[in-house]
């Protein structure tokens, strides 16, 4: 262990591995390590009896659920966007030929009290109960421009400069209600809370035709794909990409305490009285918790049903985005179902969590809303977990700490955090304009 190594990377939650990858990839000299003897950190994957310690502090659950080892129980459940940035950095990585992945059935959103299909291109916007007759042909006109915008040919920007004028500006201009905003905004764009509506609409555009593009990708009801066996497998796989580009793994390593030089600048890491030599330092937040400041917290619940979420065509994997709106808070709450489809459970059993942004500290009353979607479950767990980001300036301290998971269900917002960290550490952006053909053939 006593080596100089370029990055010496703490944790193995997703983010960390996949940074692991790309600068091996890039043939730094990497060693990661874990405190922990599985992989995964926060986002790893438990099975039944793992599951049943974590919540209920026991190792026997009941056996009418079935063998343990046929769950993989996510603890950041999240799908992937088809065509979006972490589909694309596992296609530059080629890590996609570790995985297979499958469709998502259905992505809804829930409005006025029901579950209802997000219309996301002009002609499912005419057959969607979500809008009357006039507001249907009003979105659909508004559906038009969106999938015809060019960045790059001002012929479809119809006049209007999406830099400069706001998403509110742009959706008045077609007239759309509250209500067809609010689908569009949190369903489709996919935003967390109604900040965007001041902000340039280019964003929403780009937004919206991602998830237009990446539904057509696959035809299926959704645009979202997700590993056989759960995500449990992308930490994994990332570690391997990194193996093979050398990088040395260490699981079950005690303490990992970050030494600092006269300067407060990260230049080793020491575990059971080794210390192994560093230019620069990755970790999650728990591994620096001088360096991170609690920014919020995040309340789920998950269960375990034998029955698909109702109202929502027997999807057997779906996500449902309920707006802050329609529930009076101040963030969205999230539904994410999976099940024997994806190999997460056995057959006929589907796993489902909820999760929100925590208002209060009492998460049952709080996931009300979403929890009375489910119908009938058979088990349920209730968590919060604190979210940190880091407040460190890593130029002065050669210390790269990524923030804590959000309660999205989707992956745009990780990414975004580990690309803008891989910048940060190489002073390169990562290229990620690749074939994306190269990952449809592990749809079925």
């Amino acid at each position: 262990m006593d080596e100089e190594y370029d990055v010496i990377v703490l944790g193995t939650g997703l983010k960390e591995c996949i940074l692991s990858g790309l600068l091996a990839v890039d043939g730094l000299k990497v060693l990661h390590m874990d405190r922990n003897d599985y992989y995964g950190g926060e986002s790893s994957s438990l099975n039944l009896i793992q599951l049943w310690k974590r919540f209920r502090g026991s190792d026997k659950p009941p056996a009418d659920l079935g063998p343990s080892r046929d769950y993989n129980v996510d603890m950041i459940p999240k799908f992937m966007m088809a065509n979006g940035t972490l589909v694309r950095t596992l296609i530059h990585t080629d890590v996609t030929k570790y995985l297979s992945f499958k469709a998502v059935d259905g992505s809804y959103v829930f409005n006025k009290g029901k579950v209802h299909k997000v219309p996301a291109t002009d002609m499912e916007a005419l057959k969607s109960p979500l809008m009357g007759l006039f507001e249907k042909r009003r979105a659909r006109k508004f559906f038009i421009f969106v999938q015809n915008y060019d960045e790059s040919d001002p012929k479809t920007h119809e006049g209007l400069d999406l830099t400069r004028i706001t998403t509110k500006e742009l959706i008045s201009k077609y007239g759309l209600d509250d209500n067809t905003i609010d689908f569009i905004g949190h369903a489709l764009a996919l935003h967390r809370d109604d900040r965007y509506l001041n902000e340039p609409a280019l964003d929403t555009v780009k937004r919206m035709k991602l998830y237009a593009e990446s539904l057509a990708r696959f035809q299926g009801g959704s645009p979202y794909i997700y590993p056989l066996y759960g995500l449990g497998e992308l930490p994994q796989a990332f570690a391997r990409l990194s193996a093979v580009y050398g990088g040395t793994y260490m699981l079950n390593k005690p303490e990992c305490k970050v030494e600092f030089d006269m300067e407060g600048k990260a230049c080793g890491v020491t575990s059971e009285g080794e210390t192994a030599r560093c230019k620069k330092v990755v970790c999650d937040p728990s591994y620096l918790p001088n360096k991170v400041r609690k920014v919020g917290k995040v309340a789920r619940a998950i269960a375990i049903m034998s029955h698909p979420i109702p109202n929502t065509d027997e999807s057997h994997s779906v996500q449902v985005i309920l707006p802050q709106k329609q529930l009076g808070r101040k963030s969205d709450m999230y539904l994410f179902c999976c099940s024997y489809s994806h190999n997460v459970a056995p057959k006929g059993k589907f796993i489902a969590f909820v999760s929100t942004e925590a208002e209060t500290n009492n998460p049952e009353v709080e996931l009300k809303p979403g929890i009375d979607l489910l119908g009938p479950v058979d088990e349920i767990f209730f968590e919060t977990y604190d979210r940190y980001e880091p407040v460190n300036e890593p130029s002065l301290d050669n210390c790269f700490i990524s923030a804590s998971y959000d309660p999205t269900t989707h992956f745009e917002s990780t990414v975004t955090d580990v690309l803008s960290m891989y910048t940060m550490i190489t002073g390169k952006t990562l290229d990620l304009s690749v074939d994306l053909s190269a990952a449809s053939a592990a749809e079925e």
